[in-house]
């Protein structure tokens, strides 16, 4: 077992953070809840917690326990040239435009909206029901006997007891083997969906049937395919019984999700949302315009000093 990850409580407030570290050079690996530097001057630890930017320079080696904490840490790491005078990577998105971010919060933060997104990820779960009228209340517990019925129906496709949803994040194998199956592959579905949504540029956070954490439209997102994916996938584990299920439902979602047919449908379905117009062209990349109020906006770049 290696170090648990800190609580948000044990992290130092951002205003309160090292602005950055330069590193070039050496080995960076992690010892407890520091980031170690090794090089021919010897080591050096750094607290991950008060960092807020790494930059790794020529001739860095950065090990995978090194970047889970200072993920954990909520820190940026940065790839760059020599002294950090070139900027050459970091954790972004693939696309270069704001327009479905700046869709998703325009839909996210008006009631009307939000409720109207709501409703559509509802829909796109109950075919051929009209949920127009509904409201979240109503949506919710129609969303409740769903998911309660796919249960019963895999159940008994299978075979398998089912009781209920349990899951102990600290006794992972103190579930039975539904639950067990239930909770890896959700996990990976989830990682999956929000790689998908960074890389279009848009809001982990903003969701719009679930709120108040980072990831709510991770969740928002995911919630469409449980019940064509992970839970037929668990309950055919659980009729396996492997001995490893965690690894064997991470596996089994892999090749569910072969070929890209998932990503182009997770893409689609998050265009579908938020986007009332999926027929106007993305924007080019690297354009960045001014804001010029009720006009919209005017080309960046350009010199304005003789308007009044």
């Amino acid at each position: 077992m290696g170090a648990r990850p800190p609580e948000l409580a044990d992290l130092v407030r951002v205003q309160d953070r090292l602005t950055f570290i330069y590193l070039e050079r050496c080995q960076i690996h992690r010892d407890a809840n520091a980031i170690t530097s090794t090089d021919e001057r010897g080591i050096i630890h750094i607290p991950a917690a008060t960092l807020g930017a790494l930059l790794l320079g020529p001739g860095t080696t950065v090990s995978q326990q090194a970047m889970v904490l200072m993920a954990e840490s909520g820190s940026t790491v940065v790839w760059v040239g020599e002294e950090g005078v070139r900027y050459y990577a970091h954790g972004r998105s693939l696309s270069h435009s704001s327009r479905l971010l700046e869709a998703q919060a325009r839909l996210m933060v008006n009631e009307r909206s939000r409720l109207r997104v709501a409703r559509e990820m509802y829909a796109m779960r109950f075919e051929g029901e009209d949920v127009k009228g509904l409201t979240m209340q109503q949506l919710r517990g129609r969303e409740g006997a769903r998911v309660r019925r796919a249960y019963r129906e895999n159940a008994a496709r299978t075979g398998v007891p089912w009781t209920k949803r349990e899951y102990d994040v600290e006794d992972f194998e103190g579930s039975d083997y539904v639950n067990q199956a239930l909770s890896a592959a959700n996990t990976s579905l989830y990682g999956v969906v929000h790689s998908v949504i960074v890389a279009l540029g848009c809001a982990p956070g903003l969701g719009f049937v679930h709120t108040g954490h980072t990831r709510s439209f991770v969740y928002d997102i995911a919630d469409l395919y449980k019940a064509d994916l992970t839970i037929p996938l668990a309950f055919d584990l659980a009729a396996q019984k492997p001995l490893d299920v965690g690894a064997e439902a991470r596996r089994a979602l892999r090749d569910l999700m072969h070929g890209g047919a998932f990503l182009d449908r997770c893409v689609r379905d998050i265009r579908h949302l938020l986007l009332e117009d999926d027929t106007e062209p993305d924007p080019a990349d690297d354009v960045v315009e001014l804001w010029d109020g009720s006009r919209g906006s005017v080309p960046g770049g350009t010199g304005y000093g003789a308007e009044r």
